[in-house]
């Protein structure tokens, strides 16, 4: 079809470098390359985390309770909305369903623009890691009421989808999943010097965790776990790559254990290639990007059997699946692989093969295809 503009509505998009703003960034380029007129509205920072793709509009935010790096947009301000009506888009894409996205869905609904939107953060899922689930009745309620208004919502993986509609959103739900890019994580990044210069001999098993370092990625159960297989198995090292607010106290509680801090690009495809098994046991994901990577590094994946993450391993086959409350589960299926060096790698191969299916650019075409189907609706 003609060429068309799209404004995307996010809550994060350069102060916070996550799957959310990563994946958005990526959209932004795809968007640009296949002649598409993009204007992201969001939250930011001086100075941003990392240099952003395509042209964002800034809007009044504060920082959130409790949680000061991340930022909550409080208003869609007139000099903002001047310059969205300037854009005039064709379509809005809601990413966040926050007082920012709220706003931009009643313009677009008062303008009579097609509104979609893409499903990012389980945020039900993150209320109990604050104390807060009696409130979740309350914010199902209001996202069934928002996605009502949104001609398609975009979800990561059929799990999620099949936990939306389990919460009474009746939406047209469309796969748009997250890709890996070709060639960046592979098994051939492994280092025999990278691993020695961290403390890890040659016959050691590295268990791994990459993420952002935040409580609600169920630090302490994998803590629990792996200070309970090292107690056993002496040849068991520990590796965790990631930053945030949660670091500190991940130190406390994984003595011994080696902290990378924040890794990117060829640092942290040798990370992952560098370890033996991925562990990780996060039931707050909607897909589970770092367990994409760890697959297409050759690892084989001990994960929570939540959304998102059961969507990427198949228990049995390049990994497992386990309870996200159940530490003796995890405890045990790591147990199987630590002493199965065979098993261990029939995983890894599988693993291998399953992330050759994620591929950005098909699964990126496959958004444009949903927008193109909208507008000509």
């Amino acid at each position: 079809m003609n060429r068309f503009k799209v404004a995307i509505f996010t809550g994060n998009y350069n102060h916070i470098r996550d799957g959310v703003s990563l994946t958005l960034n990526r959209l932004v380029r795809f968007l640009i390359a296949k002649n598409v007129d993009v204007l992201v509205f969001g939250p930011t920072i001086d100075p941003p985390a990392f240099e952003h793709s395509g042209t964002l509009i800034p809007v009044p935010s504060i920082s959130l309770p409790g949680r000061p790096e991340y930022r909550g947009s409080i208003t869609l301000s007139k000099k903002t909305r001047k310059k969205l009506e300037d854009f005039d888009p064709d379509i809005i894409h809601i990413a966040t369903p926050d007082i920012l996205g709220y706003k931009a869905l009643k313009w677009a609904l008062l303008k009579n623009k097609p509104v979609v939107a893409s499903y990012h953060t389980h945020f039900s899922s993150y209320l109990k890691y604050y104390r807060l689930s009696l409130l979740e009745p309350l914010l199902w309620k209001y996202l069934k009421w928002f996605y009502s208004k949104c001609r398609m919502v975009f979800v990561p993986s059929p799990s999620m989808a099949d936990l939306l509609k389990s919460n009474k959103i009746q939406s047209d739900l469309k796969i748009w999943a997250r890709g890996i890019e070709a060639g960046k994580f592979n098994p051939k990044f492994r280092s025999e010097q990278w691993r020695l210069e961290k403390g890890f001999k040659p016959d050691e098993i590295v268990v791994t965790f990459v993420s952002r370092l935040v409580w609600e990625k169920n630090l302490r159960l994998f803590a629990e776990v792996v200070n309970k297989l090292r107690l056993h198995y002496s040849l068991i090292k520990v590796l965790v790559v990631g930053d945030g607010p949660a670091y500190n106290g991940m130190k406390e509680i994984l003595p011994g254990a080696v902290f990378t801090g924040f890794l990117k690009d060829e640092e942290l495809a040798r990370a992952y290639a560098c370890s033996d098994l991925f562990f990780f046991p996060s039931d707050t994901e909607t897909f589970g990007n770092v367990t994409l990577e760890a697959m297409a590094s050759g690892l084989p994946c001990v994960v929570a059997d939540a959304t998102g993450s059961k969507s990427l391993v198949e228990h049995g086959v390049n990994g497992y699946l386990a309870s996200a409350d159940s530490p003796d589960d995890f405890y045990s299926l790591i147990e199987n692989l630590i002493l199965d060096n065979g098993l261990r790698a029939k995983m890894a191969t599988s693993s291998l093969e399953m992330a050759k299916k994620f591929s950005w650019e098909s699964i990126n075409l496959t958004l444009l295809e949903y927008y193109t189907e909208v507008l000509e609706a």
